[in-house]
């Protein structure tokens, strides 16, 4: 790893080349600076300036040892709420820390953080980036495979208030993983041996989990499980389980959502399974406003209870969407005025693209995914002010609910 002023200074200078075309200039060439590596920091700061805005903005001379190191680090935004989580003064261990990120927002709050990560180029980024962001003082880095450090930790009797740890959520070929069990490290065996390190441990997993699974496969039980998410995207859940308390009978389940809608909706599974059904009558008209829940709360299945906090309607059970006669001020989730009620039916399939031909299409148990709708009603997708909601209703009726954007 070749780290030095002038390379930086070179990356500013260049910073708005580009990167494939800086690789053709400078292939084979030799200076004073390392200009592969230089042109990578140049390409990382186009492809994760936003997603770590704040880091970027508080070290300029943060440095990328790999482009995956930054697709696979948290956000600025989602390690500020994994640092929330930690009281202040607690020792800390990340025990898969990739490239650093939440490990430098936790050393903030932290009395101390080890970051463990088994590869070299990944610890000696996060030592020098720690260093740059004044952090170095609360933040060990040590490179070794988080089992072997469990059990090192084990056998001299190192122990720690907190641990976080976060599986691979992608299998070695690349395809999706969808039980703890499956990902690794396998969290679900470990949970005995990490009982003897940490008071409380923090389980950063895969949204494609299903959380009354996961739940199900932890001893001891989660005493929390958080989706959490942007407004457009479900981005994790969140497990959190206690070592040194009671048995937790009825975790609570969040749903958080962050950045500038932030949101937090939080309920128990058993609300949810004894809340009464939502009422679907008087239908939905012209005029009503349907809500749609934003993606962590579709996450952490929070309908009933959401529905009867706000007081709104619902349509099929299994459409889990949400609609009132008015727009409901403090709802987590969007808004959208209806403009026309339509049933799926042959007469109005022919004629919907005349009067809307660009539109953005969202179903909800409807028996068919959003682009088959879009090619059978021939629209084109358009990310704006109107939106389709294909549903079904409590009759078991198919829908076309036609609507605006709206904001009050």
């Amino acid at each position: 790893m070749e780290v030095s002023k002038d390379m930086f200074d070179w990356v500013e200078k260049n910073i708005k080349a580009d990167p494939a075309a800086l690789r053709l200039k400078y292939a084979g060439k030799k200076g004073d600076i390392d200009y592969s590596a230089a042109i990578l920091q140049i390409e990382c700061r186009r492809k994760f300036g936003k997603k770590l805005q704040e880091t970027l903005a508080a070290f300029p001379e943060f440095y990328f040892p790999s482009t995956l190191a930054g697709e696979q680090a948290s956000s600025d935004v989602l390690a500020e709420y994994h640092s929330s989580l930690v009281p202040e003064g607690l020792s800390v261990v990340d025990l898969t820390s990739g490239l650093g990120i939440d490990v430098i927002h936790m050393a903030r709050r932290a009395s101390s953080v080890v970051a463990v990560e088994r590869n070299r180029e990944l610890v000696d980024a996060l030592t020098y980036n720690a260093k740059g962001l004044a952090e170095s003082s609360v933040v060990e880095p040590v490179c070794s495979d988080c089992v072997d450090f469990i059990d090192k930790c084990i056998e001299s009797g190192r122990h720690f208030d907190m641990a976080f740890i976060d599986p691979a959520r992608r299998a070695a070929d690349g395809g999706r993983l969808f039980a703890l069990t499956d990902c690794s490290p396998d969290v679900v065996s470990l949970m005995p041996k990490l009982s003897k390190i940490c008071n409380m441990l923090v389980i950063k997993a895969s949204p494609m989990l299903d959380i009354s699974h996961t739940i199900a496969t932890l001893s001891p039980r989660p005493f929390s499980v958080a989706a959490a998410g942007t407004a457009a995207e479900c981005k994790e859940l969140v497990i959190s389980v206690l070592f040194d308390g009671p048995e937790c009978e009825s975790p609570m389940i969040e749903a958080v959502t962050l950045g500038a809608t932030s949101s937090t909706f939080s309920f128990t599974i058993r609300q949810e399974a004894d809340a009464d059904a939502l009422p679907v009558l008087p239908a939905i008209t012209v005029g009503d406003v349907v809500c749609e829940p934003f993606p962590a709360l579709m996450k952490a299945g929070a309908f009933k209870v959401l529905g009867r906090a706000y007081g709104v309607r619902g349509f099929d059970a299994n459409t889990k969407l949400l609609f009132g006669s008015q727009f409901t001020s403090g709802f987590p989730g969007t808004q959208w005025r209806v403009v026309e009620v339509l049933p799926y039916a042959s007469s109005v399939i022919k004629r919907f693209k005349s009067k809307y031909p660009a539109i953005s299409i969202v179903t909800r148990n409807f028996g068919m995914s959003a682009d088959a709708l879009r090619g059978r009603l021939a629209v084109k997708e358009s990310p704006g002010n109107l939106r389709l909601f294909a549903v079904t209703d409590a009759s078991g009726n198919r829908l076309l609910i036609v609507t605006e954007r709206c904001d009050a």
